[in-house]
């Protein structure tokens, strides 16, 4: 059962439903205005109204914010940050478009670089995804409404629990918007070792949770991706010994970098 939850947790799962209920709203007109943003991403009215929404939960807790919708704040000053928030409000607004509603609301709690705290939030479907890293506990909520308090959500959450694939079929994560060739390649190299494979299709960071709740076995990311798009899924990963792991230095991915691009990373259990 879960025990209490953290002050912070509890912040970042009322401000992920309220952002999703807002969301909800938009995604419900029969059309709504898309910008494309200077780095060609989309935007909606969704990705404000959200990140308005979120910031007026988290700001008050006085730790700072690295938000895709906020004005980024230089390295100069970030550097010295031992705490942050990472939000994405929405994560997925290519789906958002296309209304498949594979989209999420992510914000993370990090730690001298390291997620500690995770919430995953996917409004069509009001289930939510949960972390708290150094309880070594991640969890799946399927809420009735938007507005579910914390205890009704305590109440629903069931624990995840990976995979623990010993067969020869391997079920990896591949990207409704993003398959690259470098991970068509990767897939092929699995074949060449004789695995049988299987791609496991899912938008936004319900790609992390796919791994997390046992679903896929591994999730390949050798495309583009922000801090934003990964802090809260590797949160949830982590605290189940699910590894996110730089194809660049091998290590963790880390946060509020320099640069907020993430390298290439493969999330796995071994």
């Amino acid at each position: 059962m879960i025990g209490m939850l953290k002050d912070n947790l509890k912040i970042a799962i009322e401000a992920s439903l309220k952002a999703g209920e807002a969301i909800m709203k938009v995604y419900g007109k029969d059309d709504f205005e898309v910008e494309i943003k200077g780095d060609n991403s989309p935007l909606t009215i969704a990705d404000k109204t959200a990140n308005d929404i979120i910031n007026t939960f988290l700001i008050p807790t006085k730790i700072p914010i690295i938000s895709e919708e906020n004005k980024q704040t230089p390295y100069e000053v970030r550097r010295a940050w031992e705490e942050c928030w990472i939000v994405d409000p929405v994560d997925g607004t290519k789906e958002f478009i296309k209304r498949n509603g594979e989209f999420t609301v992510n914000i993370a709690f990090v730690n001298n670089g390291i997620p500690k705290l995770g919430v995953i939030y996917v409004p069509v479907v009001k289930t939510l995804y949960f972390s708290d890293v150094e309880e070594r506990k991640s969890y799946k909520a399927i809420l009735n409404f938007h507005n579910s308090s914390i205890e009704e959500i305590i109440e629903k959450s069931e624990l995840l629990s990976p995979k623990n694939n010993k067969s020869n079929k391997v079920e990896v994560v591949g990207s409704r918007s993003h398959m690259s060739q470098e991970t068509l390649d990767y897939v092929d190299k699995l074949k060449s070792k004789g695995k049988e494979v299987e791609i496991v299709s899912k938008g936004s960071s319900l790609k992390f949770c796919l791994v997390a709740e046992g679903n896929a076995d591994v999730y390949p990311r050798f495309a583009p991706t922000m801090e934003w798009d990964t802090a809260a899924g590797q949160a949830i990963c982590n605290a189940l010994d699910i590894h996110v792991i730089s194809q660049s230095t091998n290590q963790e991915l880390m946060y509020n970098k320099e640069n907020l691009l993430n390298p290439w990373f493969l999330v796995s259990k071994k």
